[in-house]
């Protein structure tokens, strides 16, 4: 467990238990990694991405930002026809620990009207509260409304300007296991590390027989 101040790249197997209504892993036995981009669809980043994944016949999910697919449609549809899986990162990156429930909740079902209207049609519906921060009140009523909240087993700190793409790399493949669920983001801030790290993480758990699975 290596702590990079202010996050934890391994989210400490006693977090996921005490918060055990969110989904941290995938229980699997299987040779499986599940990687997940937040903050898109956007232009250059998200395709960079996609064209990525499909060199490595990978397959991953989207938390996508409402705001994003209004502005960008076309790039939310290229998600979809590649076959990846997409959930609900609410319309404009709304903090939930800022935030009435109310006012989240709303924010965040305007987001899902553009998942739906951009021809979502996935049997589960999935959240990432931004930052991971999510208060107990809006969980529960984001799970009424049959959300499945999703957080993370390894969190690559691609986004950490202060970290080296080098180091990124390391910790990230250090910290990946079987059914881990693996936290990206297809952004500007992060494509630094991103174009670095993404590439060589498919290569090499490609190389020992992992399959890369969406949610």
């Amino acid at each position: 467990m290596k702590l990079l101040k202010p996050y934890f790249v391994k989210t400490p197997r006693l977090v996921q238990h005490f918060f055990s209504d969110y989904s941290w892993r995938v229980h699997t036995k299987k040779k499986e990694i599940y990687l997940t981009f937040d903050d898109g669809p956007v232009p250059d980043f998200t395709p960079w991405v996609l064209e990525t994944l499909k060199k490595y016949d990978a397959k991953a999910t989207f938390f996508c930002v409402g705001e994003n697919i209004q502005k960008y449609p076309g790039i939310y549809e290229q998600v979809l026809r590649d076959h990846h899986s997409v959930g609900n990162h609410t319309f404009n990156h709304l903090q939930g620990w800022k935030t009435s429930t109310a006012k989240y909740v709303k924010n965040i079902l305007k987001a899902e009207s553009y998942l739906q209207e951009a021809g979502d049609n996935q049997r589960l519906k999935l959240f990432r509260p931004p930052h991971g921060r999510i208060k107990p009140k809006q969980a529960r009523a984001l799970r009424k409304k049959g959300y499945k909240i999703i957080m993370w087993d390894v969190l690559s700190g691609d986004f950490d300007q202060r970290l080296s793409k080098e180091s990124c790399l390391e910790h990230t493949i250090k910290h990946i296991e079987s059914g881990s669920i693996v936290v990206f983001h297809d952004s500007v801030k992060s494509f630094k590390n991103l174009d670095y790290v993404l590439p060589r993480v498919l290569e090499h758990f490609s190389e020992k027989g992992y399959s890369f699975r969406p949610l």
